[in-house]
């Protein structure tokens, strides 16, 4: 019996020709939600209903994997406010299959390095340094802008 060059898909990436690739992320259209996501929609609508955790502090301590996809902090699911697309992170993994669901939790733990938010998040190392410099850039100009204020008046 011969052994299979290729190698099995494992978690959120797959191995080819000694290099690691990642599965993509997949962004879904609300446009192009087909009638049984609709359908699945409305029979998952009772659910929405249950009552969700209103602060970090709430939240904290609650079961893992966190079962609500839908919070901003969630790390499965993006939503794209402006056009109501749906992007899925991790196409080929189920929720409760992620080792992290709650970017909040990641972030609780303190430092890490660009790699590991990397794999955590299923983006490149490159993307998260880009994402880094655009916040701490963020900040660094609402600062200012704070500390001029006073004199703006």
């Amino acid at each position: 019996m011969e052994k299979d060059d290729k190698a099995t898909p494992t978690r959120s990436y797959v191995r080819r020709d000694r290099r690691r690739v990642r599965v993509r992320s997949k962004t879904i259209p609300a446009k192009r939600l087909t009638k049984k996501e609709l359908r699945e929609k409305e029979i998952l609508e009772p659910y929405s209903r249950i009552p969700r955790p209103r602060s970090r502090k709430e939240c904290a301590h609650g079961i893992r994997p966190c079962p609500f996809v839908s919070c901003r902090h969630h790390i499965y699911l993006d939503v794209n406010p402006k056009k109501g697309s749906l992007k899925l992170n991790f196409p080929d993994l189920r929720v409760w299959e992620l080792p992290e669901t709650c970017s909040l939790d990641v972030a609780d733990r303190g430092g890490m390095t660009l790699e590991e938010v990397g794999e955590i998040l299923n983006l490149t190392r490159e993307r998260i340094r880009q994402v880094e410099v655009r916040g701490l850039a963020k900040l660094k100009m609402n600062m200012d802008t704070e500390r001029l204020e006073p004199y703006i008046k």
